[in-house]
Formats: structure tokens, sequence, C-alpha cells
């Protein structure tokens, strides 16, 4: 049986339920109008339901995860789906973006077999060389301009390596921009970009601008459209 979003109150699922668990392909209806949540789907058809949050001008809004406060299942089964995209590629190395691309990096590691992954981060240990920092920002605290780093100690397990980057979410691509231009300093050109939800398709610019090779070598377990606003029935695509 299939069930359209709008006839499911938001209000069933309460904000600590999203991002707890995978539906059989077909549980939702993905054509619209939406209220309350978003059914994303996988590669196999299974959905996500993820929470809708409206922007600024009132208008528009994106589904949203936040990968870190999800089920165990559903990051392994993110990570899974993700590492098999990935693995045809030959990864050596996963790096991960933080904050919460740490989470899906880790566990995207070791699905394809790895012993360890490369974490980069933006709080500045005393060993750390500054040249070896980018600016970054982020879509959901763009206000807070930080620098991200890598941990000199990590050079080595890159050095000539086939390095795939991870973040959990891939939106402005603002974010993911930084991590290349991080390795660019280091002298690594990653072979793949991945991500669990490619939001909107906002991020295309930002990575065309930077290569234009980069958006056909980022994938993503799922993607999620602009939503407008569709009077008292929710959201449409």
């Amino acid at each position: 049986m299939t069930f359209s979003p709008h006839e499911l109150p938001s209000h069933e699922l309460s904000p600590h339920e999203f991002w707890q668990a995978l539906h059989p392909p077909g549980s939702f209806s993905t054509t619209g109008p939406f209220s309350g949540f978003y059914p994303a789907e996988l590669g196999d058809g299974r959905q996500l339901c993820l929470p809708i949050r409206p922007l600024s001008d009132g208008q528009h809004a994106l589904a949203s995860l936040i990968i870190n406060q999800a089920s165990f299942s559903v990051v392994e089964a993110l990570a899974a789906d993700l590492a098999a995209r990935l693995c045809a590629l030959e990864p050596d190395v996963v790096v991960g973006l933080p904050t919460l691309g740490l989470t899906l990096a880790a566990a995207v590691a070791r699905h394809l077999g790895h012993a360890r992954y490369v974490p980069c981060g933006t709080s500045r240990k005393f060993w750390y060389d500054e040249a070896l920092s980018v600016p970054m920002s982020s879509i959901t605290t763009p206000e807070q301009v930080k620098r991200l780093y890598v941990d000199p100690r990590m050079l080595p397990l890159l050095d000539g390596r086939r390095v795939v980057l991870i973040d959990d979410v891939i939106s402005s691509g603002t974010s993911i921009v930084a991590g290349l231009r991080l390795l660019q300093a280091v002298g690594v050109e990653p072979v793949a970009i991945g991500a669990a939800m490619l939001q909107s398709d906002r991020w295309r610019a930002a990575l065309e601008t930077f290569g234009a090779p980069w958006p056909g070598r980022t994938h993503g377990v799922f993607a999620t459209p602009l939503l407008s606003r569709a009077g008292e029935e929710g959201w449409r695509i």
C-alpha cells in the first residue's frame, strides 16, 4: 500500500524520529505534495523520510539530513550504498570533511575494506601547519567562517594514493570546494567526491567553477529537490 506524505500528518513523526528507519520501496508517493517530510529514495528503492526545512523566503524549502542523529542501521545502509558506488574507482584512502561528514566517511572506509580514514578538522592543534589549511563555511552556519585543516601527520597516507573526498550533504557546494582546495594545497586530486545526499542542484555551479569535471565525479546515495510552497497542501517539487 502506498501512502501520500501529505496524508500522514507531520506530528506522527516527532523530531527525534526522523532518520531512524528505511522504508520498503513504494511506501510513500514521491510526486507530492509533501507535508512534514520528503521521502528520499535510495538506489534500491528504499525510502528515508527527511524533515522539510522552509527557507527564509517562506516560499521554498529543502529536505534535511543530520547524519549523526540517524540510527546506526541507516548510517550503515547509506555508507554501504555509497561505498558500492565508489568501489569501482579503487580508492586507497577516504578523506572526510567535518563535522557531519566524518560520520559517513568512517563508515564508507570500513565498507571499502580500509583500516582507517583521514579526517579533516576545523580545530587547530598546536602542531598543525597554517599553510595546510583553507577558509571554510557551510550553508547551515553561513555566518561562521572557520579554517579547514589536515593534520600534517596524515600526509604520507595521501601521497600518490587514490583519494575520495566524503561529506554528508552537498548543498551550496562551499564546503566540498573547501575540501578540494585543501587537498589541492597538499598536491592531491581526488578521483571522486561522495555524499549521502545531493541537496538540490545549487552545488553544481560551485563545483563547475572550481573545475568542469567535478560535477561528473560527484556521487550521492540520493538527491533531493528544491521544494516550492503549494498553499495548504504543503510543498511541491
